[in-house]
């Protein structure tokens, strides 16, 4: 069995998803860890700590402990800063290496978490492995860019890295297009659902679940309130269906994000009052990752109008729940979203094509064919199936050489 140091410096897999910093990679860290961990595996997550309150470890279940580290102020600290602590939040995970032990490989989430693994790797010489979740040139070419340097230390890590995971066909060909990656070691490991919560229900009663009373076509975002996730468009399809005459409500589930994210809740209040829709736009603080299902099965459609995207996992539970989806055709959302099957990807950002696709689902027979294929193409997605492909890439990384700078 193998024992295994995962590094998630800049928001902890116990943090509430679809605020903050937190989102799908706290979800993808936590159920990873949790998979691992019941096969027999030994997990030690290793994230930063941000509250006095926090415990310098916590036992989240038999062979999954999270250790809060030190590094810089126990405070929230805005992503941007963080590059000034990872030396410190390095150094401290290689002191906790003379509790845990050293481990058979590292496997870091996103960039930040790389470039201490990559140093750790270097020091303890143990296989790392990268998982990115966000790519600064794919969000270039697909939106807007935050950093050539973040750029070139992304490239740095494809590079070294004895492994680097992608979620589907697509993200693995991205890092050979913008980062040049050896192609051997680009390895797919899809992530997966939790099918005892993220499975179909009676949509009445999810509606009186969570608090809903309405009869209306129920339309659903759910993510970080940021620009890069395209709330506004899920707001403007609404909005674009009201002014049709047709019913349909929307309901927002998340909290800001990022350095616009309080920016961009702001305009959507404006823009609500300025549309007159007031009565039928609910914003939803963020909820745990279990309840989501319960939203998920309350909707008609999903909306995932993500300018970029490496994988999808909300389009995936919410496929798991029989709730179709209309998602942006843009990276790992071409691999969940089948046009037809369980839903529809939209090529252009114009309410008005969003429009006529959620319609077009709203239609009793095309939602059940749609609902029925949702579930099917859910169902090979297990996270017990992810967990094995990791262990079985740690075992392959243990019996070859290190990848060298």
């Amino acid at each position: 069995m193998a024992r295994l140091a995962v590094l998630s410096y800049h928001t902890s897999p116990l943090a509430q998803a679809g605020t903050g910093d937190s989102g799908g990679m706290n979800v993808y860290v936590r159920e990873l860890s949790s998979a691992l961990a019941r096969q027999g595996h030994e997990v030690d997550v290793f994230t930063r700590r941000d509250r006095l309150d926090e415990r310098d470890v916590v036992l989240v279940e038999p062979g999954f402990r999270v250790h809060h580290v030190t590094a810089g102020p126990v405070a929230p600290v805005a992503r941007e800063r963080l590059l000034s602590f990872v030396d410190e939040f390095t150094d401290a995970v290689r002191a906790a290496f003379r509790c845990t032990g050293v481990p058979d490989a590292l496997h870091a989430h996103y960039w930040l978490s790389g470039l201490a693994g990559h140093r750790l790797k270097h020091e303890i010489e143990v296989p790392l492995i990268m998982t990115f979740h966000t790519l600064e040139r794919v969000k270039a070419d697909t939106f807007r860019g935050e950093s050539e340097d973040r750029a070139r230390q992304e490239a740095a890590l494809v590079a070294c890295a004895d492994a680097v995971l992608a979620s589907c066909d697509v993200e693995a060909e991205q890092f050979v297009r913008f980062y040049h990656a050896d192609a051997s070691r680009v390895r797919v490991v899809a992530p997966g659902v939790q099918h005892a919560f993220f499975a179909p229900g009676h949509r009445p009663q999810a509606r009186r679940a969570v608090g809903l009373t309405i009869d209306e076509p129920l339309l659903l975002f759910v993510g970080r309130l940021q620009a890069l996730k395209g709330v506004d468009l899920a707001l403007e399809t609404l909005i674009e269906l009201r002014r049709r005459g047709e019913s349909a409500q929307l309901a927002i589930v998340g909290g800001p994000s990022g350095p616009d994210g309080r920016a961009t809740v702001m305009a959507l209040h404006e823009r609500v009052r300025q549309a007159n829709v007031i009565d039928h736009v609910h914003f939803v603080a963020p909820q745990s990752h279990q309840l989501l299902s319960t939203w998920m099965r309350a909707a008609d459609v999903t909306l995932v109008p993500s300018r970029a995207e490496s994988f999808g996992l909300v389009a995936l539970e919410s496929s798991a729940c029989g709730t179709p989806v209309v998602a942006s055709e843009v990276g790992g959302l071409t691999t969940l979203v089948e046009p037809g099957v369980n839903g529809f990807l939209m090529a252009r950002r114009d309410p008005g094509p969003w429009a006529d696709a959620v319609l077009s689902m709203l239609d009793p027979e095309h939602a059940t064919v749609l609902s029925t294929g949702a579930v099917l193409s859910a169902r090979p997605y297990t996270w017990r199936g992810a967990g094995e492909s990791l262990a079985n890439l740690v075992d392959e990384l243990s019996l070859a050489q290190l990848v060298h700078c």
